[in-house]
């Protein structure tokens, strides 16, 4: 999964909604665990003690209709407060630029790489590294078959060594893999591979479960799996009771064995494949949980001559679905309430339920438990596996990663409560900032009353200071002073139309905001680049705003797809534009950031050369741009296209055939 948590499944959708109005199922109450403002895991001590408590706990979990469910994404001191927007430990000045990412130091995945030397990309199941120098493809790696070039990819590298990971779950079947038919879960796949002559795969990983996400500190990559219990139930028959269903399937929970709940994985290397599994003594678990799913984390260092080593590996009976890390900490949250929920989007109305002849009670009242988020954090500071330390939660749900910080020891952690939610009327939303330590994850203190009504759609979080935007048909920017951690507190806002859906730092004093104008009605009408002066923070300011009206851009719900460049003052993100409901164009716009404006610099396409009858249609929508001297180099699947930095004249195009 990405940074974005913006798309909800159309097929998921569908089933919360009718598992919403079916006859009689408003009586199956979902799954619940029971949140404080402190979670404490412990560690199975062997398979028989973790056997015993998991079949308990998942048994007293299981529908009529099986394990889980699917997963919907959505969307003190009087001193004055000396505001920077300038990036916590930014990295020096250098001649090429890397993938944006939340942290310095911390990477993350993407589709493109550079070292300054070379750009590596993987698209339509295709791993190439191209030369700076020459601008020639000098490698060529295929990864999976070309029917299965839909799979998306994406790349962390160190050295010679590159890791690809494949974010589609199950199906995905490498180039050269033994032929085999994997039992239980489908599997996430994560190719290791050697760079330092012809590209060549040296092991892969089939981790059973989907991929959540993963960070990068020096060589060392931790990747985050979600995984439900792999148990057969039995099959329902005709007009059976749900009451029986349940039982039969609550018998098939108690009489599964230990090796359906711990993690499976597969490691293929010098063409030997091992099967394994996650330990039991590596198993933790909260006092009170569902059972119905499992988080690992799998650890490989890049620079080893090993490849994945299957005693690194942990795992916690929890939920995930976003993934933070700092150059000393992971840290995974979930709401493991939220797939239990049909979504609201807009003002959809709720499908009528089916007329039955059967008499029916009356539906009780939905109770809806508070939402809120868990917190798991684990030590990183050590090679090898990461060292569980605490967890932790807080009310409301979590936009994406850049809703959390740690900073001198605490975590801030922004959050909506009662938003787009099932029995919760959308007026009663709000949003907050909660503060924990980040030792014992513990509450510190927050800030809470934020955009009532409304959801938070960006944040910022920069040293003292945070900055929260949240919208329903304007944009209230919110700056928060949290140097005090027991009382953080609001500042100032700024209230126009449109919303940013996502926060950079401008240099000093400044924020770049990218998102969407919209009317005073909320009805979005092209992509807006914002330029807020924050060096007050009781009164955070408007300098300049860019409208490029009827289109959007990838930037807005991922943050690797946005590029600023403060060497030259150049912000770069792809842009699409349309006429009427057709996509008209794709482009990167360019353009240049001044201390007291935005003026646009011009845009860079790619040549639209599609092959006929082709399985899957390449791409010539760029996706990233990156800046290597005095030149900017954009990406497409179908290839690489240089650009003079200041003209944005054509010098070279490297096409992918």
């Amino acid at each position: 999964m990405r940074t974005s948590i913006r798309t909800a499944g159309a097929i998921a959708l569908a089933g919360l909604l009718a598992t919403a109005c079916s006859e009689g199922r408003a009586d199956q109450a979902p799954p619940r665990v029971d949140l404080s403002d402190k979670v404490s895991l412990v560690s199975y001590t062997s398979c028989d003690d973790m056997l015993n408590d998991i079949r308990r706990k998942t048994a007293e979990n299981v529908s009529p209709w099986g394990v889980g469910g699917p997963v919907g994404y959505a969307m003190a001191e009087d001193a004055p407060l000396a505001a920077t927007a300038t990036a916590k430990g930014a990295a020096p000045d250098q001649s090429y630029s890397t993938t944006n990412v939340h942290e310095a130091g911390v990477d993350e995945p993407d589709l493109v790489k550079t070292d300054g030397q070379r750009i590596i990309t993987v698209s339509q199941g295709v791993l190439r590294v191209v030369d700076i120098e020459s601008r020639r493809v000098t490698g060529t790696l295929r990864l999976v078959p070309k029917e299965q070039a839909w799979a998306q990819a994406d790349l962390l590298i160190s050295g010679n060594r590159a890791l690809v990971l494949f974010e589609g779950v199950g199906g995905i079947v490498p180039l050269g893999a033994l032929a085999k038919v994997r039992s239980g879960p489908s599997g996430s796949t994560y190719m290791l591979v050697d760079l330092a002559g012809p590209p060549k795969v040296v092991s892969t990983l089939i981790a059973d479960g989907a991929h959540v996400d993963a960070r990068q500190v020096g060589s060392t990559v931790r990747i985050v799996v979600r995984s439900q219990p792999n148990i057969t139930l039995p099959p329902p028959k005709p007009d059976m009771p749900e009451s029986e269903l349940r039982e039969r399937n609550r018998r098939a929970v108690l009489a599964a064995p230990i090796n359906a709940w711990l993690p499976g994985f597969q490691i293929e290397a010098d063409g030997v494949t091992r099967t394994d599994a996650v330990k039991c003594e590596q198993i933790s678990h909260p006092a009170e949980y569902t059972g119905t799913s499992m988080l690992t984390v799998h650890t490989i260092d890049l620079a080893a001559d090993q490849t994945f080593s299957p005693d690194s590996s942990i795992s916690v009976a929890a939920d995930g679905d976003t993934v933070y890390g700092t150059a000393t900490s992971l840290y995974v949250t979930s709401n493991p309430r939220w797939w239990t929920r049909p979504m609201i989007i807009d003002d959809m109305p709720m499908p009528t339920p089916l007329v039955s002849d059967r008499p029916r009670k009356p539906a009780p009242t939905p109770t809806t438990p508070p939402e809120r988020t868990e917190v798991h954090r684990f030590d990183i500071t050590a090679a090898g596996s990461p060292r569980y330390v605490d967890s932790g939660s807080v009310p409301g749900r979590l936009l994406n990663q850049y809703s959390l910080s740690e900073s001198k020891g605490n975590l801030r952690v922004a959050t909506t409560s009662n938003s787009e939610t099932f029995g919760g009327a959308r007026e009663t939303s709000e949003s907050g900032v909660y503060v924990l330590d980040a030792a014992s994850l513990s509450p510190v203190g927050s800030v809470t009353g934020l955009g009532k009504g409304e959801r938070i759609y960006s944040v910022r979080f920069i040293g003292d200071v945070g900055y929260v935007v949240t919208f329903k048909q304007t944009d209230p920017l919110y700056a928060l002073d949290l140097r005090n951690p027991a009382d953080p507190k609001v500042t100032g806002q700024l209230k126009i139309s449109g919303y940013s859906a996502y926060l950079h730092p401008g240099g000093e004093g400044r924020l770049l905001g990218v998102g969407q104008e919209a009317t005073q009605a909320g009805q979005t009408i092209g992509t807006q680049i914002s330029l807020f002066d924050v060096s007050d923070p009781a009164s955070p300011k408007i300098v300049s705003r860019f409208l490029q009206e009827k289109s959007g851009s990838e930037a807005e719900w991922d943050p690797h797809a946005f590029v600023y460049w403060p060497q030259s003052g150049l912000a770069m993100l792809p842009l699409q534009s349309w006429a009427g409901d057709m996509i008209e164009g794709s482009s990167a716009l360019v353009l240049k950031v001044g201390d007291a404006g935005i003026d646009k610099v011009g845009t860079i396409s790619h040549p639209n050369k599609n092959k006929e009858g082709s399985f899957a249609p390449v791409d010539q929508g760029i996706r990233r741009c990156v800046v290597i001297g005095d030149a900017i180099w954009t990406v497409s699947d179908g290839g690489l296209k240089v650009s003079d930095a200041t003209s944005l004249a054509d010098r070279a195009w490297i096409p992918f055939v």
